[in-house]
């Protein structure tokens, strides 16, 4: 009770069900204001209609899904802890309330990223031709040149050890950023960054059909290849197969990145980026390491330059989309008051 007299003490523009939430984390009012009016019950909605959409591309193009004896019930727990949000009863203690808050929004972090991979074989296979030649003619516009980023690298160990690590840096950045939100009890900031990325992944699989491509590895590098980066030939060996649906089973644990053009990797790196300026604490060395992942994208990504411009575009879009609807919502919610 204590917690409570102190919550409603302070003058807030929320609406009654806002107030409860502010209780249960302890948040300041500006810590109140700065939360979009996204339950964890509409996030589990949200998830379950994904969920329908990917398994609808799914079977219109004829694929199925591999689940192995570890993958799938890693991937079944995940399910579980994202859809059972709702079903979560408000502890005594707020430390208990936050890490309950961490599991669910890891979880559906967990699945969005899962659905986002699944769908791109379906949408590969209802792609057809490849832009390479057009995005080179932007890279040699723009100065860029792959063969001479990759040939670097290639005589370097020391930078493939480095660029592989910063590239997988893509699944840790969000376990930190979702860690330290639950743990300062900023619930909102967490959902509006899962809604960023969310957004970021469905226009990104939107543009993929439209500019499929095959990467620069395979298009341009001639001979014997001295490194294999860790998208290795991916696009072009199965995204032919998935257009002639001589590939009908998806393996949940070998799931492989396919999107070339946009590069997801640049999007998640400014979507990160953005959610953690706000953070002092986190702003400048999570910063740095997706500046890192973003040196890494051209190699171990095998894109082009032009690839990550479109990435950019897609987190920005991400990005603005978000705050117009945030925005849209506050006005609202100052109406209601």
């Amino acid at each position: 009770m204590k917690l409570q007299n102190i919550a409603l003490a302070e003058p807030t523009l929320v609406e009654p069900d806002l107030v409860e939430i502010s209780f249960i984390t302890a948040e300041t009012p500006s810590a109140a204001h700065s939360r979009l009016h996204i339950s964890d019950n509409w996030l589990a909605a949200g998830l379950a209609l994904s969920a329908v959409a990917v398994a609808l591309l799914m079977r219109h193009q004829h694929l199925g899904i591999g689940v192995g004896p570890i993958t799938g019930p890693i991937y079944g727990l995940a399910v579980v802890l994202a859809l059972g949000l709702h079903l979560r009863h408000k502890p005594a203690a707020v430390r208990r309330s936050r890490v309950a808050e961490f599991i669910g929004h890891a979880a559906a972090f967990i699945m969005i990223s899962v659905m986002g991979a699944i769908a791109s074989y379906p949408a590969a296979a209802a792609s057809a031709g490849y832009v390479d030649p057009a995005l080179q003619r932007i890279d040699h516009t723009l100065h860029f040149d792959w063969l001479a980023w990759y040939s670097t690298v290639s005589s370097h160990p020391l930078l493939q050890w480095a660029g592989e690590a910063a590239y997988a840096s893509i699944y840790v950045t969000p376990v930190i950023l979702l860690g330290y939100l639950a743990h300062a009890g900023r619930s909102g900031e967490a959902r509006l960054f899962l809604m960023n990325f969310w957004i970021a992944t469905i226009l990104t699989l939107l543009l993929f059909p439209w500019i499929p491509a095959q990467g620069p590895l395979a298009v341009m590098w001639q001979g014997r290849i001295p490194y294999m980066p860790m998208s290795a030939l991916y696009q072009s060996q199965l995204i032919p197969q998935l257009r002639a649906h001589t590939l009908g089973v998806v393996d949940l644990g070998a799931l492989r990145g396919l999107v070339c053009a946009p590069s997801f990797h640049t999007a998640a790196a400014v979507v990160y980026a953005y959610t953690a300026w706000p953070i002092r604490r986190l702003r400048w060395p999570l910063c740095a390491l997706n500046a890192m992942m973003l040196l890494s994208t051209p190699v171990e990504g095998t894109h082009y330059l032009a690839d990550m411009l479109g990435g950019a575009l897609v987190a920005f879009s991400a990005i603005t989309m978000t705050a117009l609807y945030k925005g849209s919502w506050r006005r609202r919610a100052a109406i209601a008051a």
